[in-house]
């Protein structure tokens, strides 16, 4: 018997400069989104396939959630915000920081809303020592209640 298809949304959402669009190139295994190290980049949502026997996810790649200072900028936040309603399961991407800062608890507060499942995704792992990461994890989940919690190194860049 054939096992069943599986298919799903999964939206990458974030501050600005965590990684969004490099994390969905990895798990693409080609470049899609563009990558750079100036904030805003994604203007708007990218989404992308990965195809597998048995299960297929369409991945959304957002533009950072930030404090508005213009209209574009207003724009790109609806743009993530909405998209945390339409799909089926949302990364968020953080950095190893143990401070929860303003910008954190306001997409916590935008999840809440949201009720669909999270996963936290500490990227670029590689760059700090695993016993500041347990502390950064925990920080994090007196935020939320996450699905679950992943961590990412920022090593991983396909070209």
């Amino acid at each position: 018997m054939d096992k069943p298809f599986k298919s799903g949304f999964i939206a990458l959402v974030g501050r600005p400069n965590v990684g969004k669009s490099t994390l969905m190139n990895t798990l693409l295994g080609q470049k899609i989104a563009i990558m750079s190290p100036k904030p805003q980049t994604t203007r708007n949502r990218i989404q992308s396939i990965l195809t597998m026997e048995d299960k297929q996810i369409v991945f959304v790649d957002t533009p950072g959630i930030h404090k508005p200072k213009s209209k574009l900028s207003e724009y790109m936040n609806t743009a993530a915000i909405f998209s945390l309603t339409e799909v089926d399961l949302i990364f968020w991407l953080i950095e190893p920081t143990e401070t929860v800062g303003a910008g954190d608890q306001f997409i916590a507060e935008r999840l809440k809303e949201a009720k669909t499942p999270v996963i936290l995704v500490v990227n670029k792992i590689d760059t700090v020592e695993k016993p500041f990461l347990l502390k950064v994890i925990e920080a994090y989940k007196d935020l939320y209640p996450f699905l679950e919690h992943i961590g990412h190194p920022a090593k991983t860049v396909l070209l």
